[in-house]
């Protein structure tokens, strides 16, 4: 098969689409002929060599694709050769073919064509075991996003909404504000000249900025609030008022998804099956997308991604 292979850490230009041995179903596994696929920021750290793959996972970048079921290992449960699915991948999902754990595979979603469905299993993984598994959101409260234009940010808006959350989202400009408004947030910061900590208070905040917005997540957080930390593009260190954070009885998780065990992300993986599925269905949640590129072109797609313009998901197309 053909995959995308990082030949040195790099910029984009070190993406190069070559012939690799075809992966072969391990116990409980399936492989899947791909689809499409879909670029994460996690990929472009591992480009930049900053974040390899856990153990035995694959080392091609991607973690998420849609495709067809075209071999299926011993012990893997509940699907057969020719399912339509989608996966969360540990990685290698800019390849022709992924093996993959039967546990983090999903029947791909009524309503959507086989290709939009590889925009999904990253995202909705990592919003509900993040703000529903982990800080437990509730209808009626208020959800701060931070990076609300991205393939998460657009994503926790619509499952927030769907159950009833308020919805605030930070963004770096007007046009993005206005997709977020349109997605349903209920209010839009522009990080660049406003400051989120004065002008909102939030029971649950997921983070992808780290140290930098650490002091601010903490005063924006309400009596009772959690912060959730899935991401340290603003660094990793940061200095942490405890006596605020006792004041308010407020909690500080971080987490990660890609290191997870197979039967970990397996509950994460029938949470959404079970909880947002439905919603997929009934048209309440959808990928945003901003574009699709030929998986051949994947340092293209990583170009769009470092620009910073996109709004919603990046496709890899096969």
């Amino acid at each position: 098969m053909r995959a995308i292979v990082i030949t040195k850490p790099g910029g984009p230009e070190v993406l190069e689409w070559q012939e690799v041995p075809d992966p072969r179903p391990e116990r409980g596994e399936v492989v899947i002929d791909v689809t499409a696929s879909a670029v994460n920021r996690a990929d472009v750290i591992q480009r930049l060599g900053f974040y390899d793959p856990p153990p035995g996972a694959s080392p091609y970048p991607g973690l998420e694709c849609s495709g067809v079921i075209s071999e299926v290992g011993p012990d893997a449960v509940g699907f057969a050769v020719g399912d339509r699915v989608c996966a969360l991948l540990s990685g290698g999902g800019y390849a022709e073919r992924v093996a993959v754990p039967w546990e983090q595979v999903l029947p791909a979603p009524e309503g959507l064509s086989l290709t939009e469905a590889a925009g999904l299993p990253e995202t909705v993984c990592t919003v509900w075991s993040n703000v529903f598994m982990t800080a437990r959101l509730r209808r009626g409260e208020t959800l701060l996003v931070h990076g609300g234009a991205s393939g998460i940010g657009t994503t926790a808006i619509q499952i927030a909404k769907a159950f009833g959350s308020r919805v605030v989202v930070t963004v770096g400009s007007q046009e993005k504000a206005e997709r977020c408004l349109e997605l349903g947030a209920d209010e839009a910061i522009n990080y660049r000249t406003e400051d989120f900590a004065e002008r909102v208070e939030a029971d649950v905040i997921l983070d992808i900025m780290g140290a930098k917005y650490l002091p601010g997540n903490v005063k924006a957080l309400k009596t009772g609030g959690r912060l959730v930390v899935i991401g340290l593009q603003g660094g990793v260190k940061g200095e942490l008022d405890l006596h605020m954070l006792t004041r308010k009885r407020a909690a500080v998780h971080g987490t990660t998804l890609r290191s997870r065990p197979a039967a970990e992300k397996g509950v994460v993986v029938r949470g959404v099956a079970d909880n947002v599925w439905p919603l997929v269905s009934a048209g309440a949640v959808r990928p945003v997308v901003h574009a699709q590129v030929p998986m051949a072109e994947a340092a293209k797609a990583h170009e769009m991604l470092d620009s910073g313009e996109h709004v919603g998901k990046i496709l890899l197309v096969g």
